[in-house]
């Protein structure tokens, strides 16, 4: 019931599709039981904490697919608190991953991954071939996820994918802090009146659209030739930080920011100037974001502009 996956969950409901979710809504990781407004009574929904793996097999047999999308996100938070992240990004996957062996070896995994596992590029646009060198505790183990997921496909014949996600924006996700995307709390200030930090504001980014991801989770699952991939998403262009607040503020029609230095925790972790290379997805899954950032963005304000109480009250 977080952010990527509840969209999903819309999306597959649409679609006509069985729906199981399983969420702690462990206040800190962003689920939302609003997120599936509307199509609650057309899911089932499982409360269960990713770590514990006593239920697991029960929970994939039957299933035809798996989007895996349990994840501690926070690049912070992982420094803080290394062993939390080790425990969920790491030995829960492979939990996971065990439960599909033994219980439902044919279903079909597509595991959320990010672009932390390349750390500072070494060029641009980053494609798949780019070395890892994580820069933080969370991307160390994203790619250690990542590894499990590809071993069992190659040694098991799990069938898995990996998608690469890099500033996922759009309805319903967290905005009560940055722990998940900054955007969410650009967003939220933003909506409150209230002036955005911009730190540095010169490092490029670029932004997927909550829409496009779920199109191409579904392109990857769907698609026998992504098995034992990695897959980059990306955005339409990228910007600076800095051309980011402007626009915002723009499509807001008022709003303003303040340039600041980096905190000296965030700094140590930060990875500069990143966007992707999509090629692969382009040419394995046919693949590409469609939503443009100005689009995607005035989405995303109008959203939390009609649904701030939904957000804001837990968040106080």
């Amino acid at each position: 019931m977080g952010f990527l996956g509840s969209n999903l969950a819309h999306r597959l409901v649409d679609l006509g599709a069985e729906i199981l979710l399983v969420d702690s809504l462990i206040p800190e990781h962003g689920g939302n039981r609003f997120n599936i407004s509307g199509i609650e009574d057309r899911v089932q929904v499982c409360s269960l904490d990713v770590r514990d793996d006593n239920f697991f097999p029960q929970l994939v047999q039957g299933q035809d697919y798996l989007f895996n999308l349990a994840a501690q996100t926070s690049h912070l938070g992982s420094m803080r608190d290394p062993y939390t992240d080790l425990d969920i990004n790491v030995r829960s996957q492979i939990s996971i991953l065990e439960a599909c062996r033994h219980y439902n070896p044919h279903l079909k995994i597509v595991f959320a991954s990010t672009r932390q596992v390349y750390g500072k590029p070494d060029y641009l646009p980053v494609d798949e071939r780019h070395p890892l060198h994580p820069v933080d505790v969370n991307g160390i183990n994203k790619a250690s996820g990542e590894w499990y997921h590809l071993l069992y496909n190659s040694v098991y014949g799990i069938k898995t994918c990996i998608l690469r996600m890099t500033n996922t924006y759009g309805p319903r996700m967290r905005v009560k802090d940055a722990s998940q995307n900054f955007l969410g709390i650009w967003i939220r200030l933003l909506v409150e009146g209230k002036p955005l930090e911009v730190w540095g504001g010169k490092q490029k980014r670029d932004f997927t659209y909550v829409d496009d991801a779920v199109e191409a989770f579904l392109l990857a699952a769907s698609n026998a030739n992504a098995n034992g991939k990695v897959f980059n998403l990306g955005g339409d262009r990228a910007v600076s930080l800095k051309e980011l607040a402007d626009l915002l503020i723009d499509i807001n029609g008022r709003g303003h920011y303040v340039i600041r230095e980096f905190p000296q925790d965030r700094e140590r972790i930060d990875i500069g100037d990143y966007y992707a290379d999509y090629t692969r997805a382009q040419t394995v899954l046919r693949w590409e974001p469609k939503i443009p950032l100005r689009k995607g963005l005035a989405c995303t304000l109008a959203y939390y502009k009609q649904h701030r109480d939904e957000y804001w009250k837990n968040s106080e």
